[in-house]
């Protein structure tokens, strides 16, 4: 979200989305509260400070590992201020195991994707932290059924290596397909929550993501392709709910709910399938996080969403 007011960012995540209100995240902020810092900080026993080059690791907790603290524990007071006596569903996110390793140096100065004994450890220490993010969350709302986002918008480049070098002037080499879902299996099994992979890139790997035990996944529906079609069938087929970005997560003159969800409905239709799964499978979002919007549009984002998903429902034809 964009700003850095945690509790307005609260009010207005539990005020536009009564029934799947999350956690906010403000990386205009600074370091710490962006994506990558503040998964950092939910890691157990490992610990990473900004360089110049980024983030790294780092022998023992720091100036930036106290700030993620700070600013994820002013998040949860203002989320809990907001949330008394709420009972349903509640979204939290952070980063996969996968885009944290290849967005964080080891202390020699390569990212850690290029050691597999350190994304081992990295999925390890996530999954812990993980597990002790959900049991604070659970104890200030003790109402809420936890949903889990693992943001991994990296992960296409993971898998076929596109991810460069620290340097930059190579490229490192791709994970192996199994590897890297047995990594997100591991982490999922590890979590007591569903677990929602999302990934505004091209290419996001379904049917993997599937294998590895999502309960749904979450993307930008303008990169997908008709070559596409096919898994997403097989996977709305199978119960794994869809997380349709179709709402621009940027200031765009948007005003028409309905008009946003038509190409759901014109996959649903190439398809075949069922028009009664829409309001069943299918929820819709902005296409990405909302940070660089303004305010104002961030607020009118999440209503088209609400807005387009009712829409689908009413009117599933």
């Amino acid at each position: 979200m964009p700003g850095t007011d945690a509790r307005e960012a609260a009010k207005t995540s539990t005020g536009a989305l009564e029934q799947l209100p999350f956690l906010p995240e403000l990386p205009a902020r600074g370091p710490g509260a962006d994506m990558i810092g503040r998964s950092a900080g939910l890691l157990v026993e490992l610990f990473a400070e900004v360089q110049p080059s980024g983030w790294r690791f780092a022998d023992r907790p720091g100036r930036d590992t106290r700030r993620a603290h700070s600013w994820l524990g002013e998040d949860l007071d203002a989320l809990e201020e907001f949330t008394q006596g709420y009972q349903g569903a509640l979204k939290l996110q952070a980063v996969g195991p996968w885009t944290l390793a290849a967005s964080i140096e080891l202390k020699y100065g390569e990212k850690a994707l290029a050691d597999p004994g350190a994304c081992r450890d990295i999925a390890g220490s996530l999954a812990e932290g993980l597990r002790r993010h959900l049991a604070d969350v659970r104890k200030r709302v003790p109402g809420a059924q936890l949903v889990l986002q693992l943001d991994e918008p990296t992960l296409p480049a993971v898998l076929a290596g596109r991810v460069k070098t620290a340097s930059g002037f190579q490229r490192l080499r791709s994970v192996d397909r199994q590897l890297a879902e047995e990594v997100l299996r591991e982490l999922i099994r590890s979590v007591d929550a569903p677990v929602i992979v999302h990934s505004c890139a091209p290419g996001v790997p379904i049917p993997l993501l599937r294998r590895a035990g999502v309960a749904g996944v979450s993307l930008d529906f303008g990169l997908l392709t008709e070559r596409e079609d096919d898994v997403i069938g097989e996977a709305v087929e199978a119960g794994t709910v869809i997380l349709a970005g179709v709402v621009p997560s940027t200031d765009e003159d948007m005003s028409d709910p309905a008009g946003s969800v038509t190409g759901v409905r014109t996959l649903w239709r190439r398809l075949g399938l069922d028009p009664e799964l829409l309001g069943r499978r299918v929820l819709v979002t902005p296409t990405c996080g909302l940070a660089g919007a303004s305010p104002a549009y961030a607020r009118k984002a999440l209503s088209l969403s609400v807005r387009g998903a009712q829409s689908l429902v009413d009117n599933p034809e």
